[in-house]
């Protein structure tokens, strides 16, 4: 199956509120697949927790076999519908938590996570960094995930893809002052890959930050096949074919004249 249907949902959780915003989730997931045939929803960085938790996100962490994801796989499940989002993840070591995307399926199985590798200043304070870019194998294709600050980075869409992914979800809590800068970095990431990247930015407002959303669906050449464009809680819906990016990679051969050897420097810590 290449032809699937992708949602990104928009909206604001409440700081700290971690059981209404799991509620909230679950409440968007029964109405996107209520009103669409959808395969796949995606939900922005932290929408269970919201950003400036501080010395919270501790007490906020659970770990995958904890409540947030189970509540969340069962709506997976209810709807039929795979689902990733947004949360603190720990592992058996209290202290070391991940701000996480979480990937289950249309089943409520847990297909994986993904612990994000670019920490974007006061983050480092709280999270420790993720120590790959994974990929997972869903029916329909492989996909990978990416966090916020991720797609400041080609490194990491660009591992991504040559691990397979056909599809590269985005959450992300992207301030209202690096607007400017969201959609060329998703688009530029989508073009010089040849993949789709559906990503899921929230809104809203907290102590330090505003968030504009701008919520997006691109193709493997930047194409805009659909999108939020206010500031308001919502989603947006489309139609992907998968076999595109075959396509857009065998006509511009982008991996074929990649130069690996020339590029040394690129994995080099500055």
């Amino acid at each position: 199956m290449s032809q699937i249907t992708v949602a990104v949902v928009q909206m604001a959780p409440e700081l700290m509120e971690q059981e209404q915003n799991v509620a909230k989730v679950r409440e968007k997931i029964r109405e996107v697949a209520s009103r669409e045939p959808t395969d796949l929803i995606v939900f922005p960085e932290l929408i269970t927790t919201g950003k400036e938790c501080g010395a919270h996100f501790p007490r906020l962490a659970e770990r995958l076999d904890g409540s947030v994801v189970s509540l969340i796989a069962e709506s997976a499940s209810q709807s039929n519908v795979a689902v990733a989002f947004g949360m603190v993840l720990k592992e058996k070591v209290e202290s070391v938590i991940y701000n996480a995307m979480v990937l289950v399926g249309p089943d409520g199985e847990i297909v994986g996570d993904y612990r994000k590798v670019h920490l974007k200043g006061e983050e480092r304070m709280a999270f420790r960094e993720g120590p790959r870019f994974p990929v997972f194998e869903m029916p329909f294709g492989t996909v990978g995930m990416m966090i916020g600050w991720d797609i400041m980075f080609p490194e990491a869409a660009r591992s991504l893809v040559l691990d397979g992914a056909s599809l590269i979800l985005v959450g992300a809590n992207w301030e209202s002052s690096m607007k400017p800068a969201w959609r060329p970095l998703l688009m530029a990431r989508a073009i010089e890959n040849g993949v789709f990247v559906a990503a899921a930015n929230r809104i809203g407002e907290e102590p330090s930050y505003s968030f504009p959303g701008d919520s997006i669906i691109l193709g493997p050449s930047g194409e805009l096949y659909s999108a939020v464009d206010e500031p308001v809680e919502g989603y947006s819906v489309a139609r992907l074919d998968l076999g595109k990016v075959r396509r857009v990679r065998e006509e511009l051969q982008l991996l074929q004249n990649r130069h690996p050897d020339v590029y040394r420097k690129i994995v080099k810590k500055y």
